[in-house]
């Protein structure tokens, strides 16, 4: 059991699923209530482009990811790295 300092009320989430890149994008989307073709309008990508990503079919691209952060009001690393453990990392 992981505890938040000296609280032991409180107990770290643990992961559940991986989550892919197009995956992220989807949910993000999803959560906004956008469908593709309204955040097509809003970014400029065609709606099959964002198909694609979602569907893995196409990467992401830092540029896309900059782009569609922005639509859907999150960091580009949101999208970009959807599983990754900052406290993993930056004790590695």
């Amino acid at each position: 059991m992981t505890t938040k300092g000296n609280d032991p009320a409180y107990i770290a989430a643990r992961k559940r699923v991986d989550v892919s890149v197009g995956e992220s994008v989807r949910i993000v989307r999803e959560l906004q209530e956008l469908t593709q073709r309204e955040l097509s309008d809003l970014t400029g990508i065609p709606q099959a482009t964002i198909s694609a990503i979602e569907n893995d079919r196409v990467k992401l691209g830092a540029e896309r990811a900059k782009v569609l952060a922005q639509a859907l009001k999150c960091h580009p690393a949101v999208l970009v790295f959807p599983g990754w453990d900052v406290e993993e990392q930056s004790a590695a």
